[in-house]
C-alpha cells in the first residue's frame, strides 16, 4: 500500500507501477472532489456525497476517510486473481487498513521537500489556498506516516521512487522480513534516520 502526503507523487508512482508489475492490481479509490483540470476520467470514482454515503450504509469500503471536506474511499471488490493489490491512500486509511490487515506492507512516499511539494500541488491546479493547507497538514501525515510505515521512500525522481518501491514488493514477495528503511534521507533527516 503506498500513502503519503499530496503533493508525494502517488497517483503516478502507483500507475508506473502497475504499467511496470503486470502482478499489481490498483485499486480505484473514490471521491467526491471534483475532478482537477487535466486529471484523467479514471483516476478516482468521481462521485457526489449521497452516493458515496450509500456506499458507505452498504459496508462498501475496506477504508474510507474526510479529508479537507472530502470524502475518499477505497472500494471492497476482489481483485484479478494472482495479483496483489495495491492501494493509493492517505494516512487516515494507512491507520484503518493497518488495523484491518495488519500484515499489508505500508510504504510512506515523500515529497523531496515542502517547497517541490507545493509545486506539485501548483501544478496539478490546487490553488494556494489549499497548497498552504496541504502543506500544512503534509507534515504531520509525514511525523504520524513515518511511525506507521513499513518503509519510507522519498519521490526526488520518479523512476527512482519507482523502482525503490518495487525493490520493497519484491523483498516483500520472496519473503524478505520487513523492517523500518528509507529509500533516501529526507533533507533534514541524518543519514541512516
Amino acid at each position: 500500500m503506498l500513502f503519503g502526503p499530496g503533493g508525494a507523487g502517488k497517483g503516478t508512482i502507483a500507475a508506473r507501477l502497475v504499467a511496470e508489475d503486470p502482478r499489481l492490481w490498483l485499486s480505484r479509490s473514490w471521491t467526491t472532489r471534483a475532478r482537477r483540470p487535466g486529471e484523467p476520467e479514471d483516476a478516482y470514482v468521481f462521485v457526489d456525497r449521497p452516493a458515496f454515503e450509500a456506499q458507505v450504509a452498504a459496508d462498501g469500503f475496506f477504508e474510507w476517510a474526510e479529508f479537507l471536506g472530502n470524502l475518499y474511499g477505497t472500494p471492497v471488490t476482489d481483485p484479478v486473481p494472482g495479483r496483489d493489490v495495491l492501494l493509493e491512500i492517505d494516512l487516515q486509511g494507512a491507520r484503518q487498513v493497518r488495523r484491518l490487515r495488519p500484515d499489508a506492507t505500508l510504504v510512506l512516499l515523500l515529497p523531496p521537500s515542502p517547497a517541490v511539494q507545493a509545486e506539485r500541488l501548483r501544478a496539478r491546479g490546487d490553488d494556494e489556498a489549499h497548497v498552504a493547507r496541504r502543506l500544512a497538514e503534509g507534515a504531520e501525515e509525514e511525523r504520524l506516516g513515518r511511525a506507521l510505515a513499513d518503509a519510507v521512500v522519498v519521490n526526488d525522481t520518479v523512476a527512482q521512487a519507482t523502482a525503490d518501491v518495487a525493490s520493497i514488493l519484491g523483498d516483500r514477495r520472496s519473503g524478505v522480513p520487513s523492517g523500518p528503511r528509507t529509500s533516501t534521507p529526507a533533507p533534514d533527516m541524518p543519514e541512516g534516520s
